[in-house]
């Protein structure tokens, strides 16, 4: 077991391999093989997309660098950095609520994030058990509100005892095993649904579907999913990737890491539409099935295929693999804030956290309109994109421009300057405007949006 350092040091990345490893783990997580999907279906499908990946580059990669700038620089918990370099901008320490926003965010996504990858992880026993054969044996493990409470219980107790054991004993040695092997196995289970699409043509109408773009279906409400789906698959606005940044060394290229995170990130989410809508188009099902597209819709087509038990069972592994990497980042950003400002230790705060996630979740199990209804648009569409502005409100405006660039040293002056400019100007002014016109489309009737012709 790694050693524990001594009371009063902060942790550090053992290597940049297991840091790369963690951070790619924490953003490519259900995000991308159970949200992205359904995302995709709903909102009109490549239109959703291409928003996506310009989100992605032009908002989520600065906001990443920004959220690694923080936490490095303090070298704290996400609250606790956000406060000390507002002070240390001679700036009042209030600027405390960015870190608390994203935390509570980042702490809502896990809640229900806990309950979806306990149903993942019955749907894979169940497969690998022969049970997408039949429609009753697809959900053997998982027909009822107990099943869901049993495996959201298992998920949760695996999460909070790799927190538990810290980051060189806990993490780094679950995402250095587990993300090689998923990589592994998501492009044996891509390669095989593409292959098997090009007899029927559903490989061509997948590709079709995710580049070929209908900006007639795009409205408010289009626009502030894909930035949510955004900042909820690269784990920005969510104080993870602040507690991440705080365990890196001074000699670490933010910039050329960002990069690589939102790239890899990205790149999985593309990669899971090409494993996904292949087996869907195949069976001539509608891609807007919404959640149940993954839960239902799917098991269902393995069950037709051959050896669509395995097949099944392996995706479901897959997916509990990223959702696992990803839940050990969301309750660890919350665990290292209450480890800096409590007499506990981090065994006793992991499980406590742990066990009020588990609570909020169970709400869950017992009601869709709660978990996937109010928690879903609370945490993705409403303080995942308000966190984000106010991380880029506080780069850009709160932190002075020597501390950004003596963080960010290893940056070019072009990649300095699009950095500054895109923090400081433009991203506050597009997610503040998504992040108005996404609540007017959901609760407002889409009056600003048939305002503005995006009705």
């Amino acid at each position: 077991m790694a050693a524990t350092p001594a009371p009063g040091a902060h942790a550090h990345w053992s290597s940049r391999f297991a840091f790369i490893m963690a951070a790619v783990g924490s953003a490519v997580g259900l995000g991308n093989l159970w949200r992205f999907p359904f995302q995709t279906g709903e909102n009109g499908g490549s239109a959703f997309v291409l928003i996506y990946i310009a989100c992605v580059a032009l908002i989520a990669f600065p906001v990443l660098m920004a959220e690694f700038t923080i936490g490095r620089r303090a070298q704290k918990s996400a609250v606790s950095s956000t406060r000390e370099l507002a002070l240390e901008s001679k700036k009042s320490g209030s600027w405390s609520f960015v870190g608390w926003v994203c935390m509570a965010g980042g702490f809502l996504v896990l809640t229900t994030y806990s309950v979806i990858a306990g149903q993942v992880m019955a749907m894979s026993a169940a497969g690998f058990m022969g049970g997408f054969a039949t429609d009753a044996g697809a959900n053997m493990f998982y027909g009822t509100s107990t099943w869901g409470i049993v495996w959201q219980i298992v998920f949760m107790a695996l999460t909070c005892w790799i927190v538990s054991r810290g980051l060189k004993g806990g993490i780094e040695s679950v995402v250095t095993i587990l993300m090689p092997l998923f990589f592994v196995m998501l492009a044996a289970l891509t390669i095989f649904a593409v292959i098997r699409g090009f007899s029927d043509g559903s490989t061509v109408q997948a590709f079709t579907y995710l580049f070929t773009p209908d900006f007639s279906r795009v409205d408010g409400g289009t626009m502030v999913s894909a930035l949510g789906q955004a900042f909820f698959s690269v784990g920005v606005a969510s104080a993870i990737m602040i507690t991440y940044g705080s365990y890196l060394t001074k000699d670490t290229n933010i910039g050329e890491s960002a990069g690589l995170i939102s790239g890899a990130d990205t790149l999985v989410a593309l990669i899971a539409g090409f494993m996904i809508f292949p087996i869907v188009f195949s069976a001539g099902v509608d891609p807007a099935a919404g959640m149940s597209l993954i839960f239902t819709t799917l098991p269902n087509l393995f069950g037709s295929m051959p050896m669509g038990n395995l097949i099944g069972g392996a995706f479901f592994f897959l997916a509990f693999i990223a959702a696992l990497t990803s839940s050990i980042s969301l309750l660890e950003a919350t665990v290292a804030f209450f480890d800096e400002h409590s007499n506990f230790g981090r065994t006793q705060i992991a499980w406590m956290l742990g066990g009020i996630a588990f609570l909020i979740g169970a709400g869950s199990v017992y009601s869709a309109d709660f978990g996937g209804g109010f928690l879903d648009v609370l945490s993705g569409e409403i303080l995942l994109p308000f966190g984000g502005f106010l991380v880029a409100l506080f780069t850009g405006w709160v932190l002075p421009k020597a501390i950004l660039k003596e963080e960010l040293s290893h940056a070019s002056g072009r990649m300095f300057g699009f950095f500054h400019f895109m923090i400081r100007w433009i991203i506050p002014a597009i997610v503040g405007l998504v992040l108005v016109l996404g609540l007017d489309a959901r609760f407002a009737g889409g009056t600003l949006n048939a305002m503005l012709g995006l009705g």
